[in-house]
């Protein structure tokens, strides 16, 4: 009968610690989200890799984001996303190709800033995970478990840097192996942006095609 004391006690102090750490994680991704929204403008560059061994998958990329409330403009592997508030522009110079389409706030699939920085907001367990020092800096990962089962994603660390609380990178595994990181190699906010940054000018493109999906 002792023993059997003795386990539970073990296991209610073992979830209660567990809600302690799962409430410190979620408490500071809030603080990271709150510091980031105060920023009248964010500047990011990064660099994108992913991995397969069993698919022998090995790629590595460079680009960079800037973010104001919604609006961005993406840059990666050759393609310029943008996005003014109203529409999505896809510019592909190789293909001389723009595509075109409404936002669609109720679709899942509408990608913006704010979804970025509140994806974890929802739909995942969170855990207090490794803190490691990276040149200096301090980086305590966060980590985060789907809590649906169709989720193709296995697990997500989120690493942050405990002084600035900004992302530093952010780890994804999906169940099939294939791990993909993302790491911001600059972070800069309140940069002084042309008001026209967020604008397609359709007369930049002359030879362009120009496919309006809406």
């Amino acid at each position: 009968m002792r023993t059997f004391f003795q386990f539970i006690t073990l296991l209610f102090f073992g979830l209660t610690l567990q809600a302690q750490e799962a409430k410190k994680a979620k408490d500071l991704l809030d603080e990271v989200y709150t510091k980031a929204k105060s920023y009248d403008n964010i500047v990011i560059d990064f660099r994108f890799t992913l991995q397969n061994t069993k698919q022998n998958q090995d790629q590595d990329s460079k680009g960079n984001v800037t973010l104001k409330g919604n609006l961005f403009v993406l840059n990666f592997m050759g393609v310029t996303k943008m996005f003014d508030g109203k529409k999505n522009y896809t510019i592909i110079p190789e293909d001389e190709e723009i595509t075109v389409s409404k936002y669609d706030e109720n679709d899942e699939n509408s990608i913006t800033p704010s979804k970025i920085l509140t994806f974890f907001n929802s739909g995942y367990k969170y855990a207090w995970d490794k803190l490691l020092n990276i040149r200096g800096r301090k980086i305590q990962y966060i980590k985060l478990t789907p809590l649906s089962a169709k989720d193709k994603t296995k697990e997500i660390y989120l690493g942050i840097d405990t002084q600035t609380k900004h992302i530093y990178n952010k780890i994804e595994i999906a169940k099939d192996g294939t791990k993909t990181t993302l790491t911001v190699n600059s972070f800069k906010t309140n940069q002084p942006i042309s008001k026209n940054h967020f604008t397609f000018t359709e007369s930049k493109y002359p030879n362009y095609y120009i496919n309006k999906l809406d």
